[in-house]
């Protein structure tokens, strides 16, 4: 089926108010519209994913392009998650058992067949090997990324704003000059914002992640002009993979959408 038609018939938990309500409510009014199917709103992926397209789109309006994202979760974990990104609650929705995703055919993530464990405990064990890079292409290059630095990407942490990464102490912006100087991603720098995340989710796992036995489904990335026709897919194949360039992960928007 048309990923446009699932999304069209799709009537999904709204953040904002809790209500079950059509997913493409009211994104008639925009000449683009991008879905995001995120994976566990407790995932690194979603609060990365989040946080480009705070920094990228605050100044889009809606009538140019209209965005909805549905992560897995319950509405607690939606409004944590908006809370701490940023990410507009009325246009977040909730899916608790990936539904969507097995609709959309998204890719559930490395599945071994482990006798004598809950799904909850083959989850956990099959993430960490796909933190291991099995069934996870990409993933431990991107993780090195994010210590090594990337030229071909923007500076991400401004010299001014001060970071606040337990468990390391408060420190400005300006200390990743001593790294390699300005204008791009410097050493450390990306990692530094994962930490970040990495702590937030930690320090709130049970509001974040309701049902761990979804930790290793993946998500996916969906574009469409006003009529439904599919412009930009993205289909994530493992973890640190909601991209096809990390290093500027909203660039296929510049080819359809003025932004």
């Amino acid at each position: 089926m048309n990923p446009y038609t699932i999304f069209n018939q799709s009537e999904l938990q709204r953040v904002s108010d809790g209500m079950t309500r059509p997913l493409l409510e009211n994104c008639e009014i925009a000449s683009h519209i991008l879905i995001l199917v995120w994976a566990q709103l407790g995932d690194f992926d979603s609060l990365e994913y989040a946080w480009w397209l705070q920094r990228e789109l605050k100044k889009v309006p809606p009538e140019k392009l209209a965005i909805r994202a549905v992560g897995i979760g319950d509405r607690a974990s939606g409004i944590k998650f908006s809370e701490y990104t940023g990410f507009p609650a009325q246009n977040l929705f909730v899916e608790p058992n990936a539904q969507l995703h097995q609709q959309l055919k998204l890719y559930s993530g490395l599945n071994l067949p482990i006798p004598g464990l809950s799904p909850s405990q083959k989850a956990w064990l099959n993430l960490l090997l796909m933190c291991a890079g099995f069934g996870s292409p990409g993933t431990l290059k991107e993780v090195f990324r994010g210590y090594t630095g990337d030229r071909q990407a923007p500076q991400l942490i401004e010299d001014e704003e001060i970071i606040q990464a337990t468990p390391l102490p408060a420190f400005k912006g300006s200390f990743f000059q001593l790294a390699g100087g300005t204008g791009f991603q410097r050493p450390f720098e990306l990692a530094t914002l994962r930490l970040r995340n990495m702590v937030e989710v930690l320090s709130n796992w049970r509001t974040y992640v309701p049902n761990s036995a979804y930790l290793t489904q993946r998500g996916g990335t969906f574009l469409f002009d006003s009529k439904g026709q599919l412009l930009y897919e993205h289909r994530d194949r493992g973890i640190l993979g909601f991209a096809a360039n990390m290093s500027q992960p909203l660039s296929f928007l510049s080819l359809t959408v003025d932004c």
